[in-house]
């Protein structure tokens, strides 16, 4: 079920905090964009306010979030991406109500080898690049040599956002590589000359990497409302979740926990 930023943060604050801390514990389970940095910094922060606290998180892919919260498996799912309606649908068969939460906002940023003269493309090449039809970087005024393409798995949130927001829907070519994290895809462009992937806002500054302008526009937060690969990225927590999964959730989209994102890398709702 969609419900509005404030709305959802009203039901949120309004929950009778009552359980004792150190007795409980919190799975996150969901998106590696989420899940890699911004989540870890978030608990310890949060858990610095709450000793005793534990938390698992599992950060294999926004698809995998779903799933567990029906199952009971996770008290809050992280998405790079909005909930597909039947998973909305497979949660609520199983009297699972899902209350979703912008957590966030990310840029998708286009990363190239250190090396790479390319240093600017159009979004006409970009997808291009990435749907194979230009397949050599002499094609787009590079030096010659073939493009590796470099993506998610199927699992991410952010394969698809990619598909969606760069690619007009259409497939990634057969000889692209998958990745299981963000953060693998940096470490294979930074090895490789020819490379070229794709990574969330906190990831772009990685060691061997060049964060490359699309149309004219760095990737950077102060130009999120005009760069053209902007997301949002999500909390997602069952209807019924406890008392302190909520006030975690609260603290996380709240000024406190949007400080820590923006810190990070990623760009705050407010």
């Amino acid at each position: 079920m969609r419900t509005s930023l404030r709305t959802t943060l009203g039901f949120i604050a309004g929950a009778v905090l009552c359980a004792t801390a150190g007795a409980q514990s919190i799975s996150l389970k969901g998106s590696d964009t989420l899940g890699a940095k911004l989540v870890p910094q978030l608990v310890e922060s949060f858990k610095s306010k709450h000793e005793g606290v534990k938390f698992e998180i599992a950060a294999e892919g926004s698809a995998t979030a779903f799933p567990a919260l029906a199952n009971g498996t996770a008290q809050i799912g992280m998405s790079s991406r909005k909930a597909k309606p039947e998973e909305i649908t497979a949660a609520r068969a199983k009297g699972v109500i899902l209350n979703e939460v912008e957590v966030c906002h990310d840029m998708l940023v286009v990363i190239t080898h250190k090396s790479n003269p390319i240093k600017s493309l159009t979004k006409d090449q970009v997808a291009k690049i990435f749907t194979g039809q230009v397949k050599d970087w002499s094609e787009v005024g590079g030096t010659p040599g073939p493009i590796s393409i470099y993506t998610r798995n199927t699992s991410s949130g952010t394969y698809k956002d990619w598909q969606t927001l760069a690619m007009g829907g259409r497939n990634y070519p057969s000889s692209s590589q998958k990745m299981v994290g963000t953060e693998q895809i940096a470490q294979e462009v930074a090895k490789n000359k020819n490379g070229i992937g794709y990574v969330g806002l906190a990831f772009a500054r990685a060691s061997g990497v060049t964060a490359v302008k699309i149309d004219g526009v760095e990737p950077t937060a102060a130009n999120s409302k005009k760069y053209i690969y902007s997301r949002a990225c999500y909390f997602y927590v069952p209807e019924n979740a406890d008392a302190l999964a909520k006030e975690f959730v609260a603290f996380a989209s709240g000024p406190e926990g949007q400080e820590i994102a923006k810190k990070i890398g990623f760009v705050p709702n407010h």
